[in-house]
């Protein structure tokens, strides 16, 4: 009965709170140095974040060059499903050549801003607080005559005082953004800070009911991921994030480590529409067609995230999937479990390889070929199967 009523708390609060996945690989992903995408890569990509089931695809920066406008209007074109988004400054120009790039999209988004933080407004751009915000509310404005849907951010809202900063979105949401993003530019902010400032900005900001929060972080100290989803606990609705976390300097927020997180831990209540067993199948396309080879050791989707070597836990999982693994690796595309034969591997992860090779082996025989084993482990890294034949070979198994 408990489970009953657990079971429909948490459907509750899924149905309240879907929260929209901004995916940004296409602009924010493709500023990794070497990773640049040509158009048909771009809607190639395209078509996959679509499949995948991503709300918005931030399909480029339109003024930046004519290839990336081309791709901005191609995937106007062929891509139906999400909403597709072109990032601007607050320039003129940049709105204008934003705008045309989007023409054709059934849905579209211009993403413009300017930088909030005493550090940007002083270095960056010479100027006070006062003209930031009018330059900010003139950019909103512009692009409103283009488009409804208009996305605000006020970079490095992280290190910006969030007194000026809830006077800033004020401003925007008056001006017409729909959407504000408070992005940790820097990867700056501590979790229970970022998700402090979100939380400021629900409390302090008279009209914030009007348009939808989104968090954009960096992981310069890894934590892109935990301010991301303190975000979201904190009231943001949106997350933008990239396919293998790439991005600037230390990338951005991993769309597949948040999508998980959400999905796992049901009771916070939270949902996506994203189809999480394409993530490792995207993760793949994202990495061949950049170039950039994913960790092995990469949360939900590194070669090593359903891999075990060590005996005891070989010897855990192999009695039950869930003593070492919370997620099933089906759920996010990936085939099965993979016991890695090496020096530090138990009897019960020999005999399970063996046995998949079509061999069963009696405890005696079992004890005479770990001792074989043990030695050809400790010469190479990892023992494959073709290495199997070879032990028993020498062991005097046939």
């Amino acid at each position: 009965m408990i489970n009953i009523y657990l079971n429909l708390f948490y459907s509750e609060k899924i149905k309240l709170d879907k929260i929209q996945i901004f995916d940004t690989t296409l602009r924010d992903g493709e500023q990794v140095p070497g990773c640049k995408l040509n158009k048909n890569q771009k809607i190639f990509l395209a078509k996959q974040l679509n499949n995948l089931g991503v709300d918005i695809i931030e399909a480029g920066f339109p003024v930046s060059s004519p290839g990336d406008f081309e791709s901005v209007n191609e995937i106007s074109k062929q891509i139906q499903g999400p909403i597709i988004c072109g990032l601007s400054r607050a320039v003129k120009k940049d709105i204008d050549i934003a705008a045309e790039a989007l023409k054709p999209a059934k849905r579209k988004r211009i993403h413009t801003g300017i930088g909030t933080s005493d550090t940007h407004i002083k270095y960056k751009f010479n100027s006070t607080r006062e003209k930031i915000i009018e330059r900010g509310v003139s950019a909103v404005k512009y692009a409103k005559k283009y488009i409804h849907d208009v996305e605000f951010y006020a970079e490095d809202a992280g290190r910006t005082d969030n007194i000026f900063l809830a006077k800033v979105c004020e401003a925007m949401i008056n001006a017409g953004a729909t959407v504000l993003n408070i992005p940790d530019t820097t990867g700056y902010c501590l979790p229970e800070e970022y998700g402090n400032k979100i939380k400021f900005l629900v409390e302090n900001v008279p009209s914030i009911h009007k348009a939808t929060i989104s968090c954009h972080c960096h992981n310069d100290l890894g934590l892109a991921t935990a301010n991301s989803i303190s975000a979201v606990v904190n009231g943001a609705r949106q997350i933008e994030c990239t396919i293998n976390g790439i991005g600037e300097r230390a990338g951005n927020t991993s769309l597949e480590e948040v999508v998980m997180i959400m999905k796992q831990h049901r009771t916070l209540g939270f949902k996506t529409d994203i189809n999480s067993e394409l993530l490792s199948k995207t993760s793949m396309m994202v990495s061949e067609s950049m170039g950039m080879v994913v960790q092995a050791n990469k949360a939900i989707v590194g070669s090593n995230a359903f891999s075990h070597s060590s005996g005891i836990h070989q010897d855990g999982v192999i009695k039950n999937r869930e003593t070492y693994e919370i997620i099933n690796p089906k759920d996010v595309g990936v085939d099965t479990s993979s016991i890695v034969l090496t020096a530090r591997s138990g009897r019960a992860a020999l005999a399970y390889r063996v046995k998949s090779i079509g061999v069963n082996l009696s405890k005696d025989q079992l004890d005479l070929v770990y001792k074989t084993f043990l030695g050809y482990a400790d010469k190479k890294k990892e023992i494959i199967d073709t290495d199997i034949p070879q032990i028993l070979k020498a062991s005097g198994i046939s």
